[in-house]
C-alpha cells in the first residue's frame, strides 16, 4: 500500500494557496483543501489544483440524513478528488449513502473515509461533553468498524490509533492521520500527537500536516525532512 505526506492547504483563500504551492518546483505534494479554503474559493479551486498535478484530499466531513449526504457526494465525485470524507456519527447507513453517491458512471469513485474521533478531542472531552462512555480507543475502533462494515476504504484517526485500526479491520483499510507535528513544534489545538517518524512506526498509511510545514520559514524544506521521517 503507498503512504503518503498530505500537506493541510488550510489557507484563507486562493492567492495565498497557489503562492504556496508554487514555491513546489520539483513536487507536486498530495493537497488536502479543507473548509476554510473551499467555503472561500469554491469547486474552482479544486479544479485548478487538480489541473496542476496534485492529488487532492477534499476534507468537508460530511454528517446529515442519508438521503443529502448522498446527493452532496454525487456533487463532490464530479470534482475528480482522490479522498473525500464523512463524519462516522453519522451512521453506517449514512456512510453507505455516502458511498453509493459517490460511484461514477464508469463504475470509479474517490476513496472515502470516515472520522472517528478529531484529533483535537481528548477521552476527557469525548466523555463528558459528548456522553460517550466508551474509551477513546473503544470508540475509535467500533466507529472503524461501522466504516468498514459501511464499505468504506478507511478512516480518518490518531496515529495513536493507526495500528489498533489495522488489528481489527485489516491492513488494507486506510489510517489517515492528522494530529502530526516536528518533535520541536507546538502542538496547538491538537490532543493526540505524534512526529512524522513515530506514525510511520505506528503504522499510519497517510498522515495530514498543516502548520509544521505551511508555516515553515522554508515550507518547501519542511515538506521534504516531514517526507523523509515518514517515509524513512
Amino acid at each position: 500500500m503507498a503512504k503518503d505526506v498530505i500537506i493541510a492547504c488550510d489557507f484563507a483563500d486562493a492567492a495565498e494557496t497557489f503562492a504556496f504551492l508554487d514555491a513546489f518546483v520539483r513536487e507536486k505534494p498530495f493537497v488536502k483543501i479543507g473548509m476554510e479554503l473551499f467555503y472561500s474559493a469554491g469547486p474552482e479551486i479544486v479544479r485548478q489544483i487538480k489541473s496542476r498535478g496534485h492529488r487532492i484530499f477534499l476534507d468537508l466531513k460530511l454528517h446529515d440524513i442519508p438521503n443529502t449526504v448522498q446527493k452532496a457526494m454525487r456533487v463532490l465525485s464530479a470534482l475528480d478528488v482522490d479522498i473525500v470524507n464523512v463524519h462516522a456519527a453519522g451512521t453506517i447507513r449514512m456512510m453507505e449513502a455516502a458511498r453509493e453517491g459517490l460511484m461514477r458512471p464508469d463504475g470509479s469513485r474517490p476513496l472515502l473515509i470516515a472520522v472517528t474521533q478529531l484529533t483535537s478531542t481528548d477521552e476527557q472531552t469525548m466523555q463528558k461533553e459528548l456522553l460517550i462512555s466508551g474509551s477513546m480507543d473503544e470508540t475509535v475502533l467500533r466507529y472503524a468498524q461501522n466504516a468498514a462494515a459501511a464499505g468504506l476504504d478507511g478512516v480518518v484517526c490518531s496515529p495513536l490509533e493507526a495500528a489498533k485500526v489495522h488489528a481489527c479491520c485489516g491492513e488494507g483499510f486506510l489510517t489517515v492521520t492528522p494530529g502530526v507535528r516536528f518533535a520541536q513544534s507546538e502542538a496547538g489545538d491538537q490532543k493526540r500527537v505524534t512526529t512524522p517518524a513515530q506514525a510511520r512506526a505506528l503504522g499510519s498509511d497517510y498522515i495530514v500536516v498543516g502548520r509544521p510545514i505551511t508555516q515553515a520559514p522554508d515550507p518547501v524544506a519542511a515538506y521534504r525532512t516531514c517526507v523523509k521521517e515518514f517515509l524513512g
